[in-house]
């Protein structure tokens, strides 16, 4: 239960506004965390493939590796799926408090943003960007599911 103004005396507006400040900057630090994370995950992925295509660009055997390294791949996107999602939950809830701060103050920057967007509801007007950052674990898991398959695929030919 949050306290009233008038509990908490005269420096409510003044302390109310330093926590506001100090919320909305925390909030704009998870994002910087999040694409920090995107970064990571996607020069894992691409160096996955490159090396992949590396190893097999004279090879002209298949080997057990191949479904290892795929089989970490399908790994680790789940995990920056997933990971994605934990940031968008957390972000939510953020921007959840920010709101309800917001209530207190003279203006609610924040909350008449996400109005005019229609709460991301109109992809025209706004496209949530985890929306988009979603798609592209699975567009690197399809690819390393894909190679999974071939190399067993190609494993159980050779050893037949």
């Amino acid at each position: 239960m949050p306290i009233t103004q008038e509990e908490y005396g005269d420096n409510f507006k003044p302390h109310l506004l330093e926590q506001y400040k100090l919320y909305v900057e925390m909030a704009d630090r998870i994002s910087g965390r999040r694409q920090s994370a995107n970064s990571f995950f996607l020069s894992v992925n691409t160096a996955i493939i490159a090396a992949v295509g590396y190893v097999n660009f004279s090879s002209k055997t298949i080997s057990e590796f191949y479904c290892l390294i795929s089989f970490a791949g399908i790994v680790q996107c789940y995990i920056w799926f997933r990971l994605i999602r934990s940031y968008k939950d957390l972000n939510s809830a953020k921007f959840k408090v920010i709101h309800e701060l917001e209530s207190l103050l003279p203006v609610a920057p924040y909350d008449t943003e996400w109005n005019k967007v229609e709460s991301g509801r109109n992809s025209k007007l706004y496209l949530p960007f985890t929306h988009i950052e979603a798609y592209i674990p699975w567009v690197f898991l399809v690819i390393h599911f894909f190679v999974f398959c071939k190399t067993i695929s190609l494993l159980l030919i050779v050893h037949q």
